[in-house]
């Protein structure tokens, strides 16, 4: 290998490593994240999560498996049949849309020189847990790195069959990781991050939302609304399309983020579920939940973009803006008269109800009434039987626009972000957990 290149290549990987722990790594931390890609036995198309942390590569890998097999199978007829070839398949195939979606042009897959390394399935401090070797460990997997060039997602695929071992072994997933920042660049997801933070948490371990955003849709940028949105004068870049898998969280009842229509209506039924610490998938059957919105759905999303707050109503001053951007007529006279009309009060506010009833009376949704919702949660231990195992419920969107808020039911609040007036009847009463 030429010099230059090799030296390219070793800064490239020095700042990888920067970017994603910081100056130091957390032993334990690192402990918890050296795992490979296997599935549950017990859910044959559901990958595991050995330890908390990883959900932020886990999860939205999931998510794309999912994507591939409801894309192939006829509802969920994959369930009871998906044999170690199909596992294969559909793993090696999540991997390489994630990159696809990251790529500028070519693939780089970092994966380990000393085959003995890459091989190891579990790595002495991961089956004793002993923390004497975690050290080393991190030491000997940073020291045995290599980047390989892939031209075409062809031989991205091509080696990932062959190669399907280290995936499975003690650092599939931060070699996949790896591969991801690596595909796309050192400085382009520095340039769409907002924070010089890590991309794990140096403290508690988790992914953060620049990685999750990478993971989900190739640009890691921080925020999660759409396009851009004024925080006191800054302009701050969210996702910039309708993201093929979604993602909805809690931490938005908690006001902490505000989640746009891009992630809430993918293009595929299925979305990643933020918790205050971990990620898991919400997925269903039911195609109709991302149909065209309807006009009156349009509106109704360019309503609440000038509501951040969630209030459902805006200030008069933006009825303008709101009637330009559904193509109505936005005159300043016109605006004028239905100002008066919407605010007779002269509150200087607009509320929802009054807007739709004016401009939208015969509301009509894509949106079914009744449709089944599915849930992952890839750690054993979150599950009821403590095995990975999905977990259906039936949902019903009732027709009040009030939501009952129930604090002691996250998954409920969570979904609730999404579908305000939905309620959830999961299999035997039991709700799956978020965390």
């Amino acid at each position: 290998m030429d010099d230059n290149l090799l030296s390219k290549t070793d800064q490239e990987l020095t700042g990888i490593r920067q970017l994603l722990w910081g100056s130091n790594i957390k032993q334990d931390i690192f402990k918890r994240w050296s795992q490979g890609f296997y599935f549950s036995a017990n859910e044959k198309s559901a990958l595991e999560q050995a330890e908390g942390g990883p959900c932020a590569i886990i999860a939205p890998i999931q998510a794309f498996i999912l994507k591939k097999l409801l894309t192939d199978y006829n509802g969920m007829s994959f369930r009871y049949t998906v044999a170690e070839e199909v596992q294969r398949k559909v793993l090696v195939n999540a991997l390489c849309e994630i990159l696809q979606q990251c790529s500028l042009g070519s693939y780089y897959i970092v994966h380990l020189r000393n085959r003995d390394v890459a091989l190891d399935s579990s790595g002495p401090s991961l089956v004793n847990g002993d923390d004497t070797n975690s050290e080393s460990d991190a030491k000997v997997f940073h020291d045995n790195l290599k980047i390989r060039l892939c031209p075409l997602m062809e031989d991205v695929r091509k080696y990932y069959n062959e190669n399907i071992h280290t995936l499975n072994a003690q650092f599939g997933v931060l070699l996949f990781l790896y591969s991801v920042i690596a595909t796309k660049g050192l400085e382009s997801v520095r340039s769409e991050c907002d924070t010089t933070d890590p991309l794990i948490d140096e403290t508690y371990g988790y992914g953060s939302q620049s990685l999750i955003n990478l993971m989900i849709t190739g640009k890691a940028v921080t925020y999660v609304w759409d396009n851009f949105q004024d925080v006191g004068g800054l302009k701050l870049k969210g996702l910039d399309k309708q993201s093929e898998i979604g993602f909805i969280t809690l931490m938005e009842h908690l006001r902490y983020c505000t989640v746009g229509s891009f992630y809430k209506n993918p293009t595929h039924p299925i979305w990643v579920l933020g918790s205050e610490t971990h990620l898991t998938v919400l997925f269903s059957d039911e195609k109709s939940l991302v149909s065209p919105e309807t006009k009156s759905e349009e509106a109704r999303r360019v309503f609440k973009s000038y509501d951040p707050d969630g209030n459902n109503f805006i200030s008069v001053s933006s009825l303008r803006d709101v009637l330009s951007a559904l193509s109505l007529v936005s005159d300043q006279e016109y605006v004028d008269i239905m100002t008066k009309k919407l605010d007779s009060e002269n509150l200087g506010i607009i509320l929802l109800n009054a807007f739709m009833d004016e401009f939208f009376p015969k509301e009509e949704s894509s949106v079914p009434d009744m449709f089944q919702l599915i849930h992952y949660n890839g750690l054993a231990r979150s599950n009821v039987t403590k095995q990975v195992q999905y977990h259906y419920g039936s949902a019903i969107l009732l027709e009040s626009d009030l939501k009952s808020i129930n604090d002691s039911d996250p998954m409920l609040t969570c979904l609730q972000t999404k579908w305000p007036n939905v309620e959830v009847q999961w299999c035997d009463n039991i709700t799956p957990s978020l965390n």
